[in-house]
């Protein structure tokens, strides 16, 4: 007789969400641990010594082999320099003694040649198995520290005119270039995050993130509950109404942003001319001119677009509400008000709960609208964490830093997630068989 396995439901279960799981793990998982890798580094494109991940001592093989045919003959240059000659030759003869050392170790004489024919036949070298070759820290830092003594005196002899500037000038400029090709190890460990850790303009960012986020956040949530209430009355007109009100949502952050920089302008912004008329800000330019308008803009903006976004999410919470709750209560002489609180408020626990994760997570990692509309200025006082990020990632190209701070953005989200699951929501994941 045949034996016929079933999986129950639960297996069930964790057999279908596997899918999703890995491809979490892929898209999601995987950049998080690349980026903290990152941060293990003093990594920065805009820095030829720190442009690569080097865990260990490494030579720049084509500039290193690029160089050294100018670098000698700067020394049979300085070989003829009578005063204190036998200081710069006791210089030239280490500096070549490191050379053929480094040269002679391994294969490395192999690679020296043929990285000498691609640069021979002015072709670049973009194996980068051949371009970087290690070195022994040891070698490294005493060849590095040779040539770093020979640049400075040579500059001493120039400044104190022993020697002509005109003749000796390319020389300091020359061996600096031959020192550059010789980059140690950029694998810094933690100090990233303990120097971001004591960053004040990191804990400002931050700040300003969390206020923008408890505000918004908290009026979107207030107006939202307030329009959804409203558009879920049968009236005429319904329908345009809602689509009506969906409208800032549907529009592009960016585009948004740029709206509202006009609107708001200190010259010609039709609202800021409004409010000003109002007395609600003291000025047109306060808006967008000041730390404290700065950041009133960004939350207006913010406001006016994801409010929508809210009231649907609520919306769709009241159309499952049994109205025969409503019949009842009121048949036992409930008010509106009433109504409100104990049958309203309580049966939209589940769908405010999805909102407020969505739109905080959301407002934290608000990056678009800040800066397109204020650049997180004035004086970095709108300035949220992920502009601070971006910053540092793309305008200073310091990817060892700006990783840290993308580090710290995930953790912060992740632990928004688990106080919204796990302390207020809890009850909404449990079985409910």
């Amino acid at each position: 007789m045949k034996k016929i396995f079933y999986l129950d439901e639960k297996k069930l279960g964790y057999l279908m969400v596997a899918p999703a799981i890995l491809l979490i793990s892929i898209v999601v998982i995987w950049p998080i641990l690349r980026s903290f890798y990152n941060s293990m580094f003093d990594y920065r494109l805009n820095d030829p010594n720190r442009s690569q991940l080097m865990m260990e001592s490494t030579v720049d093989l084509e500039r290193y082999v690029d160089n050294i045919f100018y670098l000698e003959n700067e020394f049979e240059k300085m070989s003829e320099i009578e005063e204190n000659s036998s200081k710069v030759n006791n210089h030239i003869e280490n500096i070549r003694m490191y050379h053929e050392k480094f040269v002679n170790s391994g294969n490395t004489n192999e690679k020296v040649k043929q990285v000498q024919e691609k640069i021979d036949s002015f072709t670049p070298v973009r194996d980068n198995n051949l371009k970087y070759i290690k070195i022994e820290d040891d070698l490294a830092r005493e060849y590095q520290k040779e040539l770093d003594e020979l640049s400075t005196y040579v500059e001493s002899l120039i400044e104190k005119e022993s020697i002509e500037a005109d003749k000796f000038g390319n020389s300091i400029g020359i061996i600096d270039a031959q020192s550059e090709t010789i980059l140690e190890s950029n694998f810094i460990g933690f100090k990233n995050y303990s120097r971001y850790l004591r960053d004040s303009r990191m804990w400002a960012a931050l700040s300003n993130t969390a206020f923008f986020t408890i505000i918004s956040v908290s009026l979107e949530l207030i107006f939202g509950l307030i329009i959804a209430l409203l558009v879920n009355r049968s009236f005429k007109g319904r329908g345009i109404v809602r689509a009506s009100v969906l409208i800032p949502w549907a529009i592009p952050t960016a585009v948004s942003a740029m709206m509202w920089k006009f609107l708001l302008d200190g010259q010609n912004g039709i609202i800021s001319y409004i409010f000003s008329s109002l007395n609600f800000i003291p000025n047109m330019s306060w808006a967008l001119s000041t730390s404290s308008g700065g950041m009133f803009s960004v939350i207006l903006a913010d406001v006016w677009k994801t409010t929508p976004y809210m009231a649907l999410l609520i919306l769709a919470g009241l159309q499952t509400i049994d109205k025969s709750l409503y019949e009842a209560s009121s048949v036992d002489g409930a008010s509106s008000w009433q109504q409100f609180w104990s049958i309203t408020l309580p049966m939209l626990k589940g769908p405010i709960l999805v909102a407020l994760l969505f739109r905080t997570l959301d407002a934290f990692r608000v990056f678009d609208l800040i800066y397109v509309l204020t650049g997180g200025g004035p004086s970095n006082a709108t300035e949220s964490i992920s502009v601070y990020a971006y910053k540092t990632l793309f305008a200073q190209q310091n990817f060892g830093a700006g990783s840290v701070l993308s580090i710290f953005v995930f953790i912060f989200v992740a632990i928004i997630s688990i106080v919204y699951i796990k302390f207020i929501g809890s009850e909404l994941f449990k079985d409910k068989t």
